[in-house]
């Protein structure tokens, strides 16, 4: 069967490419899932007119080509084949200017700088590239079985001052992965994470709390799609839609994540936002009770505190992996800063805060009453404002509460 566009990988199920190349081009994007033995025969019958090509065909395709651009043969990567009219088939590399949007994007300086590079696949040849284009003196290659490997790379390059993922590691599903641990980096003042999926992974959110500059993946696909479109359309794109499009899919993708006291509204905010939104709304204690078959109360009084906490601490990670949901989360879901650090990876999260006095207490035994409500208070607060990009006060209306909301997460 011929195709006309589409995305060449072993494991494609959750790309965002075909809604972005619908976003940029409006024509028919598939995506192609294909083993190692099947590649030779697809390639050679080119039944396609243009292809973008992900893990682990990068370097593979290369042969296939008739052509290759010049920035392609330079890095020995292709991520994008075009065949023309007369049936010739040639290699692109549109991940470089990808890769160079994240770095401007990010104001990220390699003058001078030591880089380290993650990985050793097609993505990294082409991160070295750019990190030697934007002049950093020194570029170090990481892999699993090179001669600097993800133990002792610590002990020779712990002063490297930029770094750059391009390995899935911490890619959906496997979320919670990080390749290195980057507090053992102190020189370290930029990060490029090239995956995209979750929308932040730990390595980016580990950046951020460092207050390093930092940029994800989302950018170098958008930028590298809309180059290939060029290609595939033989036409020119704006650049200003690559900006539009990262902060339309952003905003479909990300959750929006509500913390706060037990009895603050999250779940009457929680569904007015989804209802507005045109959104799933999922409140973790319901989530809770209909897979262990008991209450958060229930579970509390019957097996304690301690038990409960590990049921909400597997319901977290499982919801932080889904996107485009709003999420009302369990009072005490802080408390463990895990299910934060899983939240935030497609969340952006919100407290809201109500006067303890106005909380509702009806069926919560935590909060049975003022002494324990104002213990639970204090305890939590701190990590409410640590965990919250912003705080809403619930003081007034659900529709005033719900209105803020959205005011401030659009404008993040």
């Amino acid at each position: 069967m011929a195709i006309s566009y589409g995305l060449l990988g072993e494991r494609l199920a959750h790309s965002f490419s075909p809604h972005i190349h619908q976003l940029l081009g409006g024509y028919d994007y598939q995506l192609i899932e294909l083993p190692r033995c099947e590649l030779d025969d697809f390639l050679r019958r080119r039944c396609f007119r243009g292809l973008n090509v992900t893990i682990p065909y990068k370097k593979a395709v290369i042969p296939y080509c008739d052509k290759l651009s010049p920035q392609a043969q330079r890095i020995g990567s292709v991520n994008t084949l075009v065949i023309d009219d007369n049936g010739l088939m040639t290699g692109y590399n549109t991940d470089y200017d990808g890769l160079m949007l994240m770095a401007r994007s990010a104001a990220i300086d390699m003058r001078n700088a030591k880089a380290l590079i993650l990985g050793s696949g097609g993505a990294s040849l082409t991160a070295a590239a750019v990190a030697s284009d934007f002049g950093a003196k020194e570029i170090i290659t990481v892999s699993r079985r090179g001669p600097v490997d993800y133990t002792n790379v610590y002990c020779l390059h712990s002063d490297a001052e930029i770094i750059i993922n391009a390995t899935p590691c911490g890619m959906y599903p496997d979320n919670g992965g990080v390749a290195i641990d980057l507090s053992a980096f102190p020189a370290c003042r930029g990060v490029l994470e090239l995956v995209y999926n979750p929308l932040r992974t730990n390595l980016l959110l580990a950046a951020q709390q460092r207050k390093i500059a930092v940029c994800g993946g989302l950018v170098m696909l958008v930028e590298q799609a809309r180059r290939s479109a060029e290609l595939f359309l033989d036409k020119e794109i704006a650049a200003e839609r690559t900006e539009a499009i990262i902060q339309r899919i952003s905003q479909q993708l990300e959750n929006i994540v509500l913390i706060g006291m037990p009895g603050c509204g999250k779940s009457s905010i929680g569904q007015r936002l989804a209802q507005l939104l045109d959104r799933e709304f999922l409140d973790m204690d319901q989530y809770i009770a209909q897979s262990s078959g008991a209450t958060p109360e229930e579970i509390i009084v019957s097996r304690g505190e301690a038990a409960f906490s590990e049921i909400e601490s597997a319901a977290a990670q499982e919801i932080a992996q889904r996107q485009g949901l709003v999420i009302a989360t369990g009072g005490g879901t802080v408390l463990n800063e895990a299910n934060m650090l899983a939240l935030r990876q497609n969340g952006q999260i919100f407290f809201i805060e109500r006067e303890l006095t106005a909380l509702a207490t009806f069926g919560r035994p935590l909060s049975a009453n003022v002494q324990a409500i104002e213990q639970l208070y204090q305890q939590r607060l701190p990590l409410y404002r640590r965990y919250a990009a912003a705080t809403v006060v619930n003081d007034r209306t659900i529709d005033e509460a719900v209105h803020t909301i959205l005011a401030l997460w659009r404008q993040s």
